[in-house]
């Protein structure tokens, strides 16, 4: 299941966000890379614990959980603190699975990885190439969103990042542990969500959406992971 999230920050917003990016200490982008992706990792980001990240992230976060799509199609029990990275002069992501589980830098709390996010900073037409490339069970999607707008994708996914051959490509990326682990499981709860939504706005007060809503919260029930 992927999701695309439009304007989870406004252009303007987006702007101001990429303009104090644009200013930090940027560091070698293999940090929080695995073995095996640290040798396909060719890019920069932010320090985990860069007071700026922390300050951007908290913000992500809280536009996240007031966002009906993400909440609906993630059911987010943890959000990794997001991370901030920048691809420039030819910089790439090759083909990798991100690593299982995720410990959060400071702390004891660990995250497992079962959905990934990638929010866009740079407007598209302001650099060439760096498209997100997801292989998925529909084919493989390539992902090249407008600044402020989001995708969210299975973590178990192949997926890359390609050559920014020119300008640059700045975005912040993380993970969330979800309280349905399962992909399928979860997207069968958001097509179920979004089919109560529809009926409740053409048809309030119909008699089906008493059972229909039960319906709903008793799969969660049976597939949550509390």
């Amino acid at each position: 299941m992927l999701i695309e999230i439009p304007e989870l920050f406004s252009t303007a917003e987006a702007s101001v966000i990429r303009k104090q990016l644009e200013q930090a200490d940027w560091i070698d982008g293999k940090a929080t890379a695995g073995y095996q992706s640290g040798k396909v990792k060719s890019n920069r980001q932010l320090p985990e614990d860069h007071p700026l990240g922390r300050e951007l992230g908290q913000r992500i976060i809280e536009r996240l959980t007031t966002n009906n799509v993400f909440m609906s199609a993630a059911l987010p029990q943890k959000i990794f603190p997001p991370l901030f990275n920048l691809y420039a002069g030819g910089e790439s992501f090759g083909y990798h699975i991100d690593n299982a589980i995720r410990p959060v830098k400071g702390t004891q709390e660990r995250v497992r990885t079962d959905l990934s996010m990638t929010v866009f900073f740079s407007e598209p037409d302001s650099y060439e190439g760096g498209e997100l490339v997801i292989e998925d069970t529909f084919g493989t999607r390539e992902i090249k969103l407008a600044a402020g707008s989001a995708v969210l994708y299975p973590g178990i996914s192949l997926h890359k990042v390609n050559p920014v051959t020119q300008g640059a490509r700045i975005s912040s990326f993380f993970w969330i542990q979800s309280l349905v682990r399962e992909d399928s499981e979860r997207a069968l709860l958001l097509q179920l969500d979004v089919a109560i939504q529809r009926l409740m706005h053409d048809t309030p007060g119909h008699a089906a959406l008493e059972e229909l809503t039960g319906i709903y919260h008793n799969l969660l029930r049976k597939w949550a992971d509390v």
